[in-house]
């Protein structure tokens, strides 16, 4: 069945009870902008999806029937095979589309990985920018998930649909690469000449370049990268505003925990934790996580460990990320510098990684250490 055609069942049968999208979101535990996508054809939802709405609507089975013809026949070339793999024979087969990515940062990896994997095996068109995008939020999902390597193609992936695209895509693409880069633990030299590839069109393009050139202890190179990345954000119009000042406030604030710059950082976080939306969970995880950084950068040592023992206490286990968990290594560092005694249960809790137990959609090994 074509994903337009279950999407208007859904919400013909929602219309029908008398409940909004936000009110339907919460009660089978996904974001409403998703709902939305899904109601339009630009996603391809979910037997899970269709399960839930069954029940909540009170419409027996009708939609999970209505989703199954979908999903045999996305799964017909795949049936002896990973789905991971099969989606990448997919978009190698054709360059691929997705007309939305959605609020994907309100979504466990683990949850999100299988309607990429929906995404990709359902391309259609030659967009290069929307396939970069997806490509680029596979590999980063995959890296959440501690699969390096199944993530890395994803990369290529990407760079190769970008250097199709525009100047501001490509970019993009290089920067972020980077900045996961940074995370999996790649060679410095590499990612720095990555970086200089990206040139300076987007605000993460300096960020990356700035963190790179702190990695490997070039202090006043990075601090000047840091001050082109504060200049490139100012003369942009919408800088102060919306995402994109979230951007430049999360991507200048991790430079100064780079750098050392642990009181210039908190402030940065802060105001990126402010304008971040509470269904972005795990990305609030990481910005309170470089806050603990910053605060043990700054000399609050006991405070620093606090937050991040915090975090890793109270956060679901469906939240705990490689990504989050690199960012807790870099606390734990900067409290063995400082107050070496006070690591001790910080380091007992990086060894949990419950992030490895979730990796239930596709066989690729991990290589991140």
């Amino acid at each position: 069945m074509a994903e337009a055609t279950f999407g208007a069942q859904l919400r013909e049968c929602r219309q029908a009870v008398g409940l909004s999208l936000r009110q339907l979101a919460t009660r089978v535990g996904y974001d409403h902008s998703y709902l939305s996508q899904v109601e339009r054809g630009q996603r391809p939802g979910s037997a899970e999806l269709a399960r839930l709405c069954d029940r909540e609507l009170g419409t027996g089975s009708e939609l999970t029937s209505a989703f199954a013809p979908r999903r045999r026949s996305t799964q017909a070339a795949a049936r002896t095979t990973d789905p991971l793999e099969a989606a990448w024979h997919g978009f190698v087969a054709v360059f691929g589309r997705t007309d939305a990515l959605g609020d994907f940062r309100s979504v466990p990896p683990a949850q999100l990985l299988p309607e990429l994997i929906a995404d990709l095996r359902v391309l259609q068109s030659d967009s290069a920018v929307e396939a970069a995008q997806l490509s680029v939020l596979t590999a980063q999902t995959l890296t959440a998930l501690g699969q390096g390597s199944a993530a890395r193609r994803w990369w290529l992936a990407a760079r190769v649909a970008a250097d199709r695209s525009t100047e501001e895509v490509r970019s993009s693409v290089l920067a972020q690469e980077v900045i996961s880069g940074l995370a999996e633990r790649r060679p410095l030299l590499q990612l720095l000449e990555t970086a200089g590839e990206a040139g300076g069109a987007v605000v993460q393009a300096h960020g990356a370049r700035a963190l790179v050139l702190a990695e490997l202890g070039r202090y006043g190179e990075a601090h000047r990268a840091l001050q082109e990345l504060i200049g490139f954000a100012d003369e942009l119009p919408s800088a102060s505003t919306g995402p994109l000042a979230y951007e430049v406030h999360v991507t200048e604030g991790r430079v100064c925990a780079r750098l050392g710059y642990g009181a210039a950082g908190c402030v940065l976080l802060a105001r990126a934790l402010e304008l971040c939306p509470d269904e972005w969970v795990g990305e609030r995880a990481r910005l309170r996580m470089g806050l603990a950084e910053c605060l043990v950068v700054d000399g609050e040592v006991a405070a620093g460990v606090a937050l991040a023992l915090r975090v890793l206490v109270e956060l679901p286990d469906e939240w705990h990320t490689y990504y989050l968990y690199d960012d807790a290594a870099r606390v734990l560092s900067a409290v063995r510098t400082r107050e070496p005694g006070m690591a001790v249960t910080l380091q007992e809790l990086l060894g949990r990684r419950p992030y490895l137990d979730n990796r239930s959609v596709g066989t690729g090994s991990s290589s991140l250490r």
